[in-house]
């Protein structure tokens, strides 16, 4: 794949995430604002000093939050659309869309599923202001390391499939993502930070909405992305044949 088709996939993949964000900011908005309004609720009810807004909250729920989506959205589209340039032909004999499918479903499960396994979106006044840069730097190694033991369950399922068959090597190399996947997850230290007395049911709304809005994003940018490369590969394909088609000058 040259740097052209590579910088067009780019630039599509791109434009892919924030169309993704878009729709997850739609989510966000709809259902997410509720159990985040009940936790600033009880914040304002239980904190001894109260909270300095330096942006309104009605500034935060739709400008702030559509400018983090589609921020978030057109990053990871741009990494994902790489990965796909990498992927595409490497990984079986798929085709663009089913490429996009599965390098989304792979972005999902070890960018987001996993680490949301062991550190699970919480409402503000859940943890502890202090403990946020511990608990950052702990997400992210999380995030790091799910993303590495995909790679690797890659390479494995690639490495064994010539002997065993792509299924049975995409089985394989499954079972070992999940096994090494259940032993980071139980090693990697835990932040358990809830006060007793905050509301179960705001903390189990909130988490529903930021996995819906993860789903919708991942989902929706198979489906975008799948079309957008598609539409570009096979341009470049079409423009490639109608070269060699052309008589050589005399």
């Amino acid at each position: 794949m040259n740097s052209s088709t590579v910088r067009l996939l780019l630039v599509r993949g791109m434009l892919a995430g924030a169309l993704s964000g878009m729709l997850a900011f739609g989510l966000g908005y709809l259902v997410g604002e509720k159990p985040l309004r009940a936790a600033l609720a009880f914040e304002a009810t239980h904190s001894a000093e109260p909270a300095t807004e330096v942006v309104s909250r009605s500034m935060q729920e739709t400008a702030g939050l559509a400018t983090g989506v589609l921020v978030f959205g057109a990053a990871l589209g741009g990494i994902a659309a790489l990965a796909f340039c990498f992927a595409l032909g490497r990984i079986g004999r798929f085709g663009p869309r089913a490429t996009a499918a599965l390098i989304a479903l792979g972005g999902f499960v070890t960018v987001f599923l996993v680490p949301f396994l062991k550190y699970p979106a919480n409402p503000p006044a859940v943890s502890d202001p202090d403990t946020l840069d511990q608990r950052t730097i702990l997400y992210v190694l999380m995030v790091a390391l799910s993303v590495l033991l995909g790679i690797v369950a890659v390479l494995i399922g690639r490495s064994i499939g010539p002997r065993l068959g792509n299924w049975n090597a995409t089985v394989l190399a499954s079972i070992t993502f999940v096994a090494a996947a259940a032993l980071a997850l139980a090693f990697v230290p835990a932040v358990n930070e809830m006060p007793e007395s905050f509301p179960a049911g705001v903390v189990w709304q909130f988490r529903l909405s930021a996995a819906g809005m993860q789903t919708v994003l991942w989902a929706a940018f198979a489906v975008i992305f799948g079309y957008l490369a598609e539409s570009v590969l096979q341009a470049q394909t079409l423009v490639s044949q109608r070269t060699m088609e052309q008589p050589p000058c005399s």
